[in-house]
């Protein structure tokens, strides 16, 4: 028989909150028995840090009913029953409609969000009252197949460089699973399409100097073995999971910030919901002074500009794939299969 709700004392801005968290009991994670009340406790236990990092956001929940296992499905709308503590803000998605999604202001948020059996948060990369115009550039580096996390250390390092030589200053965290993410804090004062270029000129330029270490190629069989510079993810409504965000995976990793001294020493492997929490508090935040400089991407337009003049062109947009016949509205539109 499930255990009945309990509720979680969570710190707020005035005083404790109580968060319920029906049934506790379940097993998000069934290799380690990690159950959601744990997962709740994880999120409270780095809920400083967790909001720093993700708060203030339009937010997308990842969420496994049944454990990461089971079902999942991928929530913009904010679950109904929000309480009062718990925001959401319009934004405006690619096709121009608009759409409220969740902001979470304060750690009892996102454990509100846990117990909506939340997994994996995605937040936005431009801050919600600002939604157009993004303040993180983002660049995910992703290892192809032959290629492991080892290869995406010496790409992210020489991709620091180059952020370094247009006037940005990056930061760096483990994706959660074999990529790194780099992202740079900028002036929130251009609109995504701009950010996009920016990424591209970046990518471009970091292909150039690893030509044999990484590849901008969009298609899967262009790419062979070499880390993709994902300049996607820099697009309107593309997320990717938020620092001290656990991963769907059998051993619950953590999508982790690291300092770039410590990056050629870390095994990624080893930041969990277990873990993560003492890391936190042995060594602290390495994103906690991320934002008192960010820096402007003219530079980068203007590498932009420069490849056009050379005869370079936009990259491919993902393919928008509509959804199959019969597929439920609150999953996420699958890839149409060809036949």
């Amino acid at each position: 028989m499930a255990a009945k709700a309990t509720t979680i004392s969570v710190p707020g801005p005035d005083g404790e909150r109580e968060v319920r968290i029906s049934s506790p009991d379940r097993v998000l994670w069934p290799e380690l028995g990690f159950t959601k009340l744990d997962l709740a406790e994880y999120i409270k236990a780095v809920g400083p840090a967790f909001v720093a990092a993700n708060g203030d956001r339009p937010l997308s929940l990842q969420r496994f009913p049944e454990g990461i296992d089971g079902e999942q499905f991928f929530s913009k709308n904010p679950p109904k029953g929000a309480p009062a503590y718990v925001r959401d803000v319009m934004v405006v998605y690619p096709s121009a409609r608009s759409h409220p999604q969740l902001v979470i202001d304060e750690p009892a948020a996102a454990v509100w969000a846990v117990q909506m059996n939340t997994v994996v948060f995605h937040p936005w990369p431009s801050r919600a009252g600002n939604s157009d115009n993004p303040d993180q550039l983002r660049i995910d580096l992703d290892p192809q197949p032959g290629t492991d996390f080892d290869d995406a250390v010496p790409a992210a390092l020489a991709l620091r460089e180059v952020l370094s030589e247009a006037g940005l200053d990056a930061f760096v965290k483990t994706s959660g699973n074999r990529g790194l993410h780099v992202f740079a804090p900028i002036e929130p004062v251009r609109e995504f399409q701009d950010v996009r270029h920016a990424v591209i000129a970046a990518a471009r330029e970091l292909e150039r100097r690893m030509p044999q270490q990484v590849t901008t190629s969009w298609w899967k069989e262009e790419r062979g073995e070499k880390v993709f510079v994902d300049f996607n993810q820099a697009n309107r409504d593309r997320t990717m999971a938020g620092a001290y965000s656990p991963r769907a995976l059998a051993h619950a990793p953590v999508s982790t910030p690291v300092t770039w001294d410590e990056l050629e020493s870390v095994d990624p492997t080893a930041f969990t919901v277990l873990t993560a929490p003492g890391r936190l508090a042995s060594v602290g935040d390495p994103w906690a002074a991320m934002y008192e400089e960010p820096g402007a991407i003219d530079v980068l337009l203007r590498w932009w500009q420069r490849d056009l003049d050379a005869g370079l062109g936009e990259l491919p947009f993902p393919p928008d794939y509509p959804k199959m016949p019969g597929e439920p509205p609150r999953v996420q539109p699958s890839r149409r299969r060809m036949e």
